[in-house]
C-alpha cells in the first residue's frame, strides 16, 4: 500500500512516537512564523528559554495592529524588531504585508514543515507544506530547537472532480465543504487535496481553500506540489525552492470525499458561524450596507485583478460602504504598475492596508445593525467590531458583485462576461521590508511600558477544589473567550488584558475569578462542544489562567485551544455523560482529589460539594501533557527538566 503525500512528509521529519491516527508524535520545525498581536508574547517566552539564535527559519511579521492609536503597537513592534535581530529572526515591516500571504509568496517550500502562532498558517498547505497553526509556547519550543508535539490525525482526502464553472471560485470549493462537514466534529483530522480537478486551480485558489480549512477544525489541509506550484514558484524568481511532491497512486485513506466542481454554485456563509451556508441564489436581493474585499483569504493578486474587472467603468452603489485590502506589498505594486488600482478607485474603493485589518476587528467596523458581506474566513459575533452587525462571507466574484447592486448578488446575474485573466509570468520581487537579523548578541531589546513578562502559574496542588465562575453553551469561539479587535494592543500586558476574558459573554467574568482567589478557590470554566474555536490566540487560554482558572470541564475542546489550555497548566476534562454538564451551575464548588494519582488513568472522579454528588469525567492528555498540567505548564515544566 502505497503512502498519502501528509505520510510521505510527516515520515521525513518524524521524532518520536509512531505516526498513527490517535498518537502522539513529535516532528521537526524547519520554519516558524509569527505576527505582531500574538508574536509578541511567543518571543517573550523565547527569551524566557535563555536560546541565543532560532534554531528554525523564522520570520515575525507585523500584520495586524499596524493602527497606532497609542503608544503599546508602535513600542510593541519595536520590540518585535530588535528581538528578531538579537536572535536571528527575520522581521516583515508593517505595509510588507499579510503574514499567509507573504509567507506563500515568499517563503514556502514543498516538502517543509511549518508552524505559526496563527491558526491561519495552513494557508502554505497550497504548495505541498505541512503547515500548522499552533500556540506562541509551541512556536517559541520550537525556535528553541524542540519538536512539535501534536495527536496525529486521521487523513481525509478530498478527490476533486472536473473544473468550476464560470463566476464560481475556490471560495464557494471551500464554503461547499463547510456545508458538509461543518466547524465541530473534524478534530483529529487532516484534508488533503486531489484528482483531476486539483489541475485546474492555481496556487492562489488552492491557498483560499487551505486558508479557510481552519474554520473546519482540522490539523492542516495540503496540495500536492505540481506543475501549476512549480509555475508559481519560477514567477516568484524561486524555482530553484520547487520540488515536486504527490501521494503515491495506491495511497490509502481513512476516508474519501468526492466534489464535483461543476456543481459549485456561488455560496454564502450567513451570520455567526462559517459553516452556516447556503447559496447566495437563496438571499439575493438583501439590502447590504458594507462590502470588504481582502484578508489572508482573498487577497490575492488573482483575486484583485478579477474585482478590478468588474468594477472598470462601473460604479459602486451609493449605499454601499466599500474597502479593498491586497495581501501584500507586492499584490499592491503590481496592481497600482498595471491600472488595476486606478479602476478600483475610480469605482468607489477604498484603499486599506495590507493587513489583517478588518478581518480581525482592527478597523471597518460597520454601522449599527449593518449587514456586512466580506471576503474573510469568519463572522463570529461581534468580531466585526460591531455587536448587532450581521456578517457574510462570500467569494470576492459575489462581493464585488453585490457592491455594484447594493443588494446580495449572485454574479451570475449581472449579465456581463468574466474578467480576462492571466497569471503573470513574473511577480513584481521586492524584499525591502523584510529585514534580516543581525544575530547579535549585544542587541538592545527595545521593551516599552506595556510589556511585561510571561505570567507565571503555580504547580497544580495535590487535591484541586475550584468554584465554577462561569458556564456557556457551545461553539464558544477565542473571541468569545478572549476579545481582539482595538483590545489587542494590551496582547504583552496580561494583567491588563485579562481584565476583558469573556467580556461580551459576562462582563463579570475577571471579578468573579477575583472573588474566588480572594476566598482561596481556583475557578473552573464549564463548557459545551467544539469549545475555543476560531483563532489560536494563546491568550484565550493564558489570561485565564492569570485570572487563576485551573479547571475546565466540557463536551469537547477545538485542537490549538486544547493545546494552548495544557501549555498554561490548566486542567482540561471532558463529561463521560453529557447529562452532567446539565447539573452543573455557576458558582458550583467542584473538587478532584488527588489530581496527581487521578491522572494516571483515562477516568476521574469529580465531586459537586455544592450539590453533593459525584460524576465522572474523561482526560485525553497524553502522558506529557499530563506533566505539563502537573508542572503548572509549558514554561515550569522545561525548567524542571533542564534544571533552571
Amino acid at each position: 500500500m502505497g503512502k498519502n503525500l501528509y505520510d510521505k512528509i510527516i515520515g521525513g521529519h518524524l521524532v518520536s512516537g509512531e505516526p498513527a491516527a490517535g498518537n502522539e508524535i513529535g516532528i521537526r520545525i524547519d520554519q516558524t512564523l509569527t505576527q505582531d498581536a500574538l508574536g509578541t508574547m511567543a518571543y517573550l517566552q523565547f527569551e524566557s528559554m535563555g536560546v541565543p539564535l532560532a534554531k528554525t527559519d523564522s520570520v515575525s511579521y507585523v500584520d495586524h495592529n499596524t493602527l497606532q492609536d497609542g503608544f503599546e503597537n508602535a513600542d510593541d513592534h519595536r520590540y518585535l524588531q530588535t528581538v528578531a535581530d538579537k536572535h536571528g529572526i527575520k522581521f516583515s515591516k508593517a505595509g510588507n504585508g499579510i503574514c499567509h500571504q507573504v509567507h506563500l509568496e515568499r517563503f514556502s517550500r514543498p516538502g517543509l514543515c511549518l508552524i505559526g502562532s496563527d491558526s491561519h498558517t495552513p494557508t502554505c498547505g497550497a504548495v505541498g507544506m505541512i503547515a500548522m497553526g499552533v500556540g506562541g509556547m509551541d512556536v517559541a519550543t520550537a525556535m528553541a530547537g524542540g519538536p512539535y508535539h501534536f495527536i496525529y490525525p486521521k487523513v481525509l482526502r478530498v478527490n476533486l472532480i472536473g473544473r468550476l464553472g464560470e463566476w464560481c471560485s475556490a471560495k464557494d470549493i471551500i464554503l461547499e465543504l463547510l456545508r458538509i462537514l461543518t466547524t465541530k466534529g473534524n478534530v483529529g483530522i487532516a484534508l488533503e487535496y486531489s484528482g483531476p480537478g486539483v489541475a485546474a486551480l492555481s496556487v492562489p485558489e488552492r491557498s483560499t481553500i487551505a486558508n479557510m480549512g481552519t474554520e473546519l477544525g482540522v490539523t492542516t489541509s495540503i496540495f500536492p506540489s505540481d506543475g501549476t506550484t512549480r509555475l508559481f514558484f519560477r514567477a516568484q524568481e524561486r524555482e530553484g525552492d520547487w520540488t515536486a511532491l504527490a501521494a503515491d497512486p495506491d495511497a490509502a485513506y481513512d476516508r474519501t470525499i468526492d466534489l464535483d466542481l461543476g456543481s459549485i454554485v456561488p455560496m454564502v456563509a450567513r451570520p455567526h458561524s462559517p459553516d452556516n451556508v447556503t447559496t447566495v441564489g437563496e438571499i439575493a436581493g438583501m439590502a447590504v450596507n458594507q462590502v470588504l474585499i481582502g484578508s489572508c483569504t482573498n487577497s490575492s493578486y488573482r483575486d484583485l485583478m478579477v474585482v478590478a474587472g468588474m468594477l472598470k467603468g462601473r460604479k459602486v452603489h451609493a449605499d454601499v460602504s466599500f474597502g479593498i485590502t491586497t495581501g501584500s506589498k507586492q499584490v499592491l505594486s503590481m496592481i497600482a504598475r498595471n491600472g488595476a488600482l486606478n479602476d478600483l478607485i475610480a469605482a468607489g474603493a477604498r484603499i486599506l492596508e495590507s493587513t489583517c485589518g478588518f478581518c480581525v476587528g482592527c478597523g471597518q467596523a460597520p454601522q449599527t445593525n449593518a449587514v456586512s458581506v466580506r471576503t474573510n474566513n469568519r463572522n463570529f459575533e461581534g468580531r466585526s467590531g460591531t455587536r448587532d452587525a450581521r456578517v457574510y462571507l462570500v467569494s470576492p466574484e459575489t462581493a464585488a458583485a453585490t457592491a455594484l447592486t447594493g443588494k446580495m448578488t449572485d454574479p451570475r446575474d449581472l449579465g456581463m462576461p468574466f474578467p480576462e485573466y492571466r497569471a503573470p509570468d513574473r511577480y513584481a520581487i521586492d524584499d525591502a521590508l523584510v529585514i534580516l537579523p543581525g544575530g547579535a548578541p549585544d542587541v538592545e531589546v527595545f521593551r516599552g511600558p506595556n510589556i511585561g513578562p510571561p505570567p507565571a502559574n503555580s504547580p497544580m496542588p495535590e487535591s484541586l477544589t475550584c468554584k465554577v465562575a462561569i458556564k456557556v453553551g457551545d461553539k464558544i469561539t477565542t473571541d468569545h473567550i478572549m476579545p481582539a479587535g482595538s483590545l489587542l494592543k494590551y496582547r504583552s500586558n496580561i494583567p491588563k488584558y485579562a481584565q476583558f476574558v469573556f467580556k461580551d459573554v459576562d462582563s463579570g467574568f475577571a471579578e468573579k475569578c477575583r472573588a474566588n482567589a480572594e476566598a482561596g478557590f481556583p475557578s473552573a470554566i464549564i463548557a459545551g462542544q467544539s469549545y475555543g474555536q476560531g483563532s489560536s490566540r494563546e491568550h484565550a487560554a493564558m489570561c485565564p489562567m492569570y485570572l487563576g482558572v485551573r479547571l475546565l470541564l466540557a463536551k469537547s475542546v477545538e485542537r490549538i485551544h486544547a493545546a494552548n489550555l495544557v501549555n498554561f497548566g490548566i486542567l482540561m476534562l471532558a463529561f463521560e455523560d453529557a447529562a452532567d454538564y446539565d447539573r452543573l451551575k455557576e458558582g458550583d464548588e467542584l473538587a478532584v482529589e488527588h489530581v496527581d494519582e487521578a491522572l494516571r488513568g483515562e477516568r476521574l472522579v469529580v465531586r459537586n460539594r455544592s450539590s453533593g454528588y459525584s460524576f465522572n469525567a474523561l482526560c485525553g492528555l497524553t502522558d506529557r501533557q499530563k506533566a505539563i498540567v502537573l508542572a503548572g505548564g509549558a514554561l515550569n515544566f522545561a525548567a524542571v527538566k533542564t534544571g533552571r
